[in-house]
């Protein structure tokens, strides 16, 4: 068999002949910028080895631009407000490999430690609140910087699913 019919027998094999199922959009094609890169579920996630982007998009900033027609402050203006979630998002990440084994540490000895225990429930309150807080915080300053027509334009992309945040 030819070494390049693999790749689209498995594929099949995982999604059906058509290559695309119910919940999943696959943006397939050769060339061009990220072509055949990414699959996204129905909840937005991507998924497989090229991961997931943090607002559910692959592309975030430039899906938004496109989508709400922003003007070139406006993009450099939500540049900035998504990277700072993204370090956010990032730190959260961190902290939740750090309560992992924070859980791990505790179940390993002969008796269960409570307060190792204790501990990693506690950062996976505290990691959860600090990242609830920058959620809320981008959204307000997304807010301030769209007009009222890009703001309904947003508020329907997260509503169906295809931005999550």
């Amino acid at each position: 068999m030819y070494p390049g019919w693999m790749h689209m027998w498995k594929h099949a094999q995982r999604h059906g002949p058509w290559g695309a199922h119910a919940g999943h959009v696959h943006h397939g094609g050769g060339g061009g910028e990220g072509g055949g890169e990414a699959q996204r579920c129905a909840s937005g996630e991507f998924e497989g080895e090229f991961g997931s982007g943090s607002f559910g998009v692959r592309r975030p900033l430039r899906f938004l631009a496109y989508k709400l027609e922003l003007t070139e402050a406006q993009v450099s203006d939500l540049a900035r407000i998504l990277d700072e979630l993204k370090t956010e998002r990032a730190q959260a990440a961190v902290d939740h490999r750090r309560t992992v084994s924070a859980f791990a540490d505790a179940v390993a000895g002969e008796k269960f430690d409570d307060a190792r225990a204790a501990e990693g429930a506690a950062l996976r309150v505290k990691s959860a609140t600090t990242l609830r807080d920058a959620v809320v915080k981008a959204l307000g300053k997304m807010h301030a910087l769209l007009d009222a027509e890009q703001r309904q334009q947003l508020a329907y992309l997260v509503r169906t699913g295809t931005l999550t945040i």
